[in-house]
Parts: C-alpha cells; sequence; structure tokens
C-alpha cells in the first residue's frame, strides 16, 4: 500500500522588539545570565505585567505578511505546566482567542507550480528561561538563565498540508523571508530565534484520514528539519509494515546520529484564562495604519524584477529573498545600463564577499556606488572581469575608487595591438601542440590558447582582442 505523508509545523519566532513582552528588560540575547531581569519577568507576587505595543506592531505586521486575518479581540491564557523554566507555574500564551488565523505561503512542488500551505493560527506568548546542563565533576547539574523568561514570541501553527521534507524546507524559507521583509524577527534557527517543530504521521495515499501523529524536536537548521522529518517518515513506515501501531508521543532529532529517540509521551496541561494582562482590542484604524507600513514583499518583488530589469526567474526569486539584498540589487542595477549583469555579480562575486567577511548589505562599505563604478570599468574596457574580481576584494581593505585601486595596481586592461600580437606570437611559438589541434579541427583548442595568453598578460589582457588575433594568425599558417 502507497503511504503519504501528512505534516504540520509549530514554529516559535522571537520578536525583535528592544524589550520583553510584558516589561521593560532588554529583549538581548547573548547576555551574560541573569542580566536581563525584574521583578515582573521573574513573576514575584504583586507584580503588574502590561503588554509592550511594539510587540504587539511587530506581531501584527508578521500576521499580515503572512496574509493572516488578524482578529479583533484576543486574549492571554495560563498554559500550566510545572517546570524549572517556568517557577510561576504557567506560561502566558494565547489558546483559546489567538492574535490571528487563517494565513497562507505559496510554496513551489518541484514542478514548476505552486500551492499553499495554510497557517492555521498566530498567537502570542512569552519565552521561558533558559536551561543549562553542565558536568560539575562526575555529577550532572542544571542552572536557570532567566535572561529569556518574558521574551516576546508568536507561534505559527500550520494545517497539516505539507507532504515531503522538501515542501517543509521551502515553507520555513518562505516564511523566514516574509518575517525577515516586515522587521519582525531575525528569525535564525542556529541562534535559537526560530525553532520549529514537526508532527507527521502517515496514511494511504489519496485518502482524508488522520492517523496518530509523532512531534519531533531539537532541530537547529531548515536542513535538520528536512533531515528529521525524512527520518521520522521512514521509522513510522518500517513500523507500520512490521504491524506496530504509532503511538502519540514526542521524539528529538540527533543530528550527529542521523536518528529520531523518543523524548516522552505526549501530554497538554490545562490552559484557563488569565485575569491580569488585559484583552486586546484591534480597531480597523489601527489595522489600515498597520498595513500602510508594509514594504513590497517578495513575491511581488519578484514579479517586478522580472518585468522591470529583465531577470529570469531564478535570477529575479535570488534578488528578492532577502529585503537588504532586494534593496542592494535595485540601487546597483538603476547605475549601470545591464540589471543582469547587476544580478550576477550580486550573487557571484558580491553577496559571497560580502557574507565572508561577515557583513550586511545594509552596513558593508562596499556600497552599490562603488560595485557600479567596478562594473563601469568593464564597461568601459579600461580592465576586464578577471582584473575586477581581483579589485572587489581590495574595495573592502581600502577607501579608494575602483579606478584608484586599478591604477596602483597595475591591473589597467592591456589593448594596445602590438602588445598584444607580440603576446600571442610568443604563445604560437610556445604550444605547438595546441596550434596543430586547432588547425585539426578541434576548435576548443582556442579556448585554451586565450587562457594562456591572459596568463603570459598577467590577466590584464583584453580576451575578446585575443582570441580575435589567435584566429586570424592561426588562419593564415
Amino acid at each position: 500500500m502507497d503511504m503519504e505523508a501528512v505534516i504540520g509545523l509549530e514554529i516559535h519566532v522571537q520578536l525583535n522588539s528592544p524589550t520583553k513582552m510584558f516589561c521593560d528588560c532588554p529583549n538581548r540575547p547573548g547576555d551574560r545570565p541573569n542580566l536581563n531581569t525584574c521583578p515582573i519577568c521573574l513573576w514575584l507576587p504583586g507584580t503588574f505585567p502590561v503588554l509592550s505595543r511594539d510587540v504587539l506592531e511587530r506581531a501584527a505586521m508578521t500576521c499580515m505578511a503572512l496574509r493572516c486575518e488578524i482578529q479583533p479581540v484576543s486574549a492571554f491564557d495560563q498554559k500550566v505546566y510545572y517546570y524549572p523554566d517556568l517557577p510561576k507555574g504557567f506560561q502566558l500564551s494565547q489558546f483559546h482567542k489567538p492574535l490571528a488565523k487563517n494565513g497562507w505561503v505559496e510554496v513551489s512542488d518541484g514542478k514548476k507550480s505552486s500551492r499553499r500551505i495554510r497557517i492555521r493560527e498566530i498567537h502570542l506568548e512569552e519565552d521561558v528561561a533558559k536551561l543549562i546542563h553542565e558536568m560539575e565533576g562526575k555529577k550532572q547539574i542544571s542552572l536557570v538563565d532567566f535572561n529569556r523568561a518574558g521574551a516576546p514570541l508568536i507561534e505559527i501553527v500550520t494545517e497539516p498540508d505539507i507532504r515531503t521534507p522538501q515542501e517543509a524546507m521551502e515553507f520555513l524559507r518562505k516564511l523566514r523571508s516574509q518575517i525577515r521583509y516586515v522587521g519582525g524577527a531575525e528569525c535564525s534557527m542556529e541562534r535559537g530565534t526560530m525553532r520549529v517543530d514537526a508532527n507527521i504521521s502517515l496514511r494511504p495515499k489519496d485518502t482524508d484520514e488522520f492517523n496518530n501523529k509523532v512531534e519531533i524536536k531539537n532541530m537547529n537548521s531548515i536542513r535538520h528539519v528536512g533531515d528529521a522529518i525524512t527520518r521520522e517518515i521512514e521509522r513510522q513506515k518500517n513500523q507500520l509494515k512490521a504491524g506496530k501501531p504509532i503511538v502519540l508521543h514526542t521524539r528529538l532529532w540527533d543530528a550527529a546520529k542521523g536518528v529520531t529517540s523518543f523524548m516522552r509521551a505526549k501530554f497538554s496541561g490545562p490552559c484557563v484564562p488569565d485575569p491580569s494582562v488585559a484583552e486586546i482590542e484591534i480597531s480597523p484604524k489601527w489595522l489600515d495604519e498597520m498595513r500602510g507600513r508594509l514594504p513590497e514583499m517578495p513575491d511581488p518583488k519578484r514579479d517586478r524584477f522580472m518585468e522591470e530589469y529583465g531577470l529570469t526567474l531564478e535570477e529575479a526569486a535570488l534578488m528578492s529573498e532577502d529585503r537588504e539584498v532586494a534593496e542592494y540589487f535595485e540601487a546597483l542595477a538603476k547605475q549601470i545600463p545591464s540589471p543582469r549583469t547587476a544580478a550576477h555579480w550580486m550573487s557571484e562575486q558580491v553577496l559571497p564577499a560580502i557574507r565572508e567577511r561577515g557583513q550586511d548589505p545594509r552596513d558593508t562599505c562596499v556600497t552599490p556606488s562603488r560595485v557600479a563604478d567596478l562594473l563601469r570599468l568593464i564597461d568601459s574596457g579600461e580592465i576586464n572581469a578577471q582584473s575586477a574580481k581581483e579589485v572587489l576584494p581590495r574595495l573592502f581593505d581600502f577607501d579608494l575608487s575602483p579606478g584608484e585601486i586599478v591604477e596602483k595596481a597595475g591591473l589597467r586592461q592591456v589593448t594596445d595591438q602590438t602588445e598584444l600580437e607580440d603576446i600571442v606570437d610568443r604563445l604560437v611559438a610556445e604550444s605547438p601542440g595546441a596550434v596543430e589541434d586547432y588547425r585539426s579541427g578541434k576548435k576548443k583548442a582556442i579556448g585554451f590558447l586565450v587562457g594562456q595568453a591572459m596568463r603570459l598578460s598577467g590577466g590584464k589582457a583584453d580576451p575578446k582582442a585575443v582570441k580575435d588575433i589567435i584566429e586570424r594568425k592561426l588562419s593564415s599558417l
């Protein structure tokens, strides 16, 4: 019997507001343990939590970016459980009245078509403290860091619409891009500002039934999400083939071993309305104000890049995936004749160089204007593409124009006809085998000869002029 996977995701995203959800303590991951705490986020008796307006605005913008319907009234509940990372015994979360419902993200099915993965709801909740397990001699001890307690989260719950690990990974990439565009969150799984749980079950293909699901936790990259889902599907198939039922429970992903392992039985504690935090009432006027602040989102930007700049689908998708990259590309494309050249240099040279240095397109010293100046040197014939690639890294190290770097490094292109003729004559004399290959009809030999000529010129020759001279000289032999 053919089986198909039924997959739903629960994604916790830490909003990048400057403060925590209900107090003024800094929301700053990475600080010294227990530095950013106060009576409110420690939940000492007599404290009064007040919801941050900035948190609500970032959450609302994120919901709109994911095409959700923001509810007129939402409210917090006490999600009761007992664990050292939550000493008050409950977590504030929106169980009964979530902030938003009925969103969707469009993903490709890998066959040049797309479909929507539905989002059931998005709700606000406070993060819990962080448990740190260490060894003290031969004994393990557990420490609690309350810096994270009270940090603002949204939880995004999908419908069980995902069918493959690849779809799950693309959904997360698209989701992350949408949230980053509106400035809602960093969405880094490696840094813990986006955490993903996957619920997986199997059923006979082309049926609508739902079977017991297994939840997978502890995945710290999008690739690990795909790997964990793949392994869990295989595990469940093998179990069903052996006649063993799938029992509702939670498992952990072990990336080093490439397996999932049992963590605990599935349970959920009571969830009751919280009397200490007022309901959130959202007016149509406020929603219109928030909508007016939405930027152009990735999909319409991709389509515009194709129409306005003549990019291919792949080029436009790459240039529009991140907002900072899209803004950099557009600033560059408006300064040079060929937007496709801008996209090529962005993807192949500029972005790798920026990221290699741990920089960001928004604040790098290699601005779109400096790259445009560099590309104009190629267009004018002053340097060739190879020399331009040597100039680019020097733009990070020197506060000079590309032209000044070219002069100081002696990289200006050799275009003098006599000098090029001398280089080719020397090459023909030193490469009788390649010359004979070319004359016997092996046209690929011309590429080798041009490469050798570029080597002899120190990479500064005009490759087109060199090719023309080689073909003219060899045809006369």
